[in-house]
């Protein structure tokens, strides 16, 4: 082939082509790699003389930062031309004597498209409305809403916001209309966690059960802009001002829930009341939570007790928030691994020697 048809095939020029093809009669295949283009020499470079003068202040004030260093720096030799602060801390930086601040783990973002809720039962949204004190007690109402429909199927109060409290509010829901195909949260507890995922006991039992969880992205709660219209709808009936008893608030709530499922007409359905609106699923809840299935060609394997995955004599941890859940390996490619809970993906295992097995998490 001629050397022009030979580089338009590779999509580069024939100035490059020749430039690799000098470099490997120089030095082989060893010297096919890209050199550094760093200068030899930096005219800009601090001084030495100024370096190690930064260095001895901040030896000696470990708390001052590049800005404070600098403007010390400058009040004691006001004639050196002093760097400036971004310089000085990679400055500092390289020598050791930063240390970067720890990353604040946050719940990871869900990475699905939020659904349409074009029926009833498609989507539920759930969250709480604040707290506020009732008899001396704080009570968190929390709601859930048929995005379709707006039909309003649950508001009750609970001292906190833990798991443990909240599901069998979901249950009780679930019995009364059935299980809908995805729920709608915000990031926070207890719809979702840091652990892998972003999964948290009350999302795993949703997976078990088919549905899907959705999480909106953080600050922006207009993606539940419907359930938090309710919300303020809400607030302004039942705790303007609160009840005086925990009893007359739990009242107050049922009130509400009735006046705004059956008399209260919606201008986005119609200026329908979301009774009239809505239909009970046709998903029933079960009497137990059934594990997942899982395709033929995935190895399926317990995660044990204390959150560890046992792989081929290793143990890796993927986290308590799935202990005793079964979770499925689907096989990518030689040593590969995807692993599944459901339709969540959980990272990568990767195969190395029997015993050094990497486990890559999802925390994006």
């Amino acid at each position: 082939m001629a050397f022009s048809a030979i580089c338009a095939e590779h999509g580069i020029t024939r100035q490059l082509g020749y430039k690799w093809v000098e470099r490997f009669r120089e030095g082989g295949l060893a010297n096919l790699v890209d050199r550094s283009r760093a200068p030899i020499h930096r005219p800009q470079a601090t001084p030495s003389e100024a370096v190690d003068a930064i260095v001895a202040l901040r030896k000696r004030f470990p708390q001052f930062g590049p800005r404070k260093l600098r403007v010390t720096l400058e009040q004691q030799h006001p004639r050196v031309p002093w760097p400036s602060p971004s310089t000085i801390g990679e400055l500092l930086k390289a020598r050791g004597l930063i240390t970067e601040r720890k990353r604040r783990r946050r719940t990871p973002r869900s990475t699905q498209p939020l659904a349409a809720a074009t029926a009833p039962n498609i989507v539920w949204s759930a969250d709480f409305k604040g707290c506020f004190k009732v008899a001396g007690r704080w009570c968190h109402p929390l709601t859930i809403t048929d995005n379709a429909s707006r039909y309003l199927l649950a508001v009750r109060g609970v001292q906190a916001e833990r798991e443990e409290l909240v599901w069998p509010l979901f249950e009780r829901a679930f019995h009364d209309f059935g299980l809908p195909w995805r729920i709608r949260t915000d990031n926070g507890s207890p719809f979702a966690s840091r652990a892998i995922a972003g999964l948290s006991s009350l999302s795993v039992r949703w997976t078990r059960l088919g549905i899907a969880h959705e999480r909106i992205e953080p600050g922006k709660p207009q993606q539940n802009g419907r359930h938090e219209r309710m919300h303020r709808t809400l607030k302004a009936h039942v705790a303007r001002p609160p009840r005086a008893t925990l009893d007359e608030q739990e009242q107050a709530f049922d009130e509400f829930r009735a006046h705004y499922n059956e008399e209260r007409p919606h201008e986005a359905i119609g200026q329908k009341t979301p009774a009239s609106v809505y239909v009970r699923s046709t998903r029933p809840m079960p009497q137990e939570l059934p594990d997942l299935d899982y395709p033929d060609d995935f190895v399926v394997r317990r995660i044990q007790a204390n959150g560890n995955l046992k792989w081929n004599r290793s143990f890796l941890c993927v986290g308590r928030v799935l202990a005793t859940e079964a979770i499925g390996a689907e096989p990518i490619a030689d040593g590969l691994w995807h692993l599944w809970f459901g339709p969540v993906y959980l990272g990568e295992l990767r195969e190395k020697r029997k015993g050094e097995n990497e486990f890559i998490a999802n925390r994006t």
